[in-house]
């Protein structure tokens, strides 16, 4: 997205997720787990500002934005709204990573644009940024058995028997999101 001045505003990458130590290794916050992998490769740093930890790089030699807004996944449109502004970027500029209960745990898919899908994160995005058009690497964490289980099966955290599929499918994501922003 170009601004009046004529400038790019280069890309961003937000990973959603719940805010807080007790959620960092839930499910649910896979997406901020490949932000964490790109964050190496992309040599950017964290830091706090406002409602989102930001960091700063450079891919291919342009500059990139990786951020994990700290606003509870349900309510994470307004967040991302933020952070998009504090940016100076837009929906265009945007790559959402996040995860996704309806894929096979460790299953890594690419879409340009779409539904929420029944996913209340990526509905409070859409609503809020008022487009679908959203570009989106979408990791798989598996569905419990029970559909009563879902609300406790995204807020858990994986199994160890689980984490070496879960590191594949982080870094197979952090590849497809770099793919995205032309690498």
């Amino acid at each position: 997205m170009a601004h009046a001045n004529g400038r790019g505003t280069g890309r961003v990458v937000i990973g959603l997720g719940n805010p807080g130590p007790e959620y960092r290794d839930t499910r649910h916050n896979v997406g901020q787990r490949v932000l964490d992998a790109l964050a190496g490769t992309c040599r950017a740093s964290w830091r706090r500002d406002g409602p989102a930890v930001l960091g700063r790089g450079k891919w291919r030699g342009e500059p990139i934005w990786l951020i994990k807004p700290q606003a509870f996944m349900n309510e994470s449109g307004p967040a991302v709204a933020r952070a998009l502004r504090r940016v100076e970027a837009g929906p265009a500029d945007l790559i959402l990573v996040y995860d996704d209960i309806d894929l096979p745990l460790g299953t890594v898919r690419v879409r340009m644009k779409g539904s929420a899908g029944g996913h209340n994160g990526v509905r409070s995005v859409i609503e809020a940024l008022g487009t679908q058009e959203i570009k989106r690497v979408k990791v798989g964490i598996g569905r419990p058995d029970q559909k009563d289980d879902v609300p406790d099966h995204v807020l858990t955290q994986f199994e160890r028997d689980e984490l070496p599929v879960v590191d594949a499918a982080v870094a197979e994501a952090a590849e497809k999101v770099l793919a995205l922003l032309g690498g």
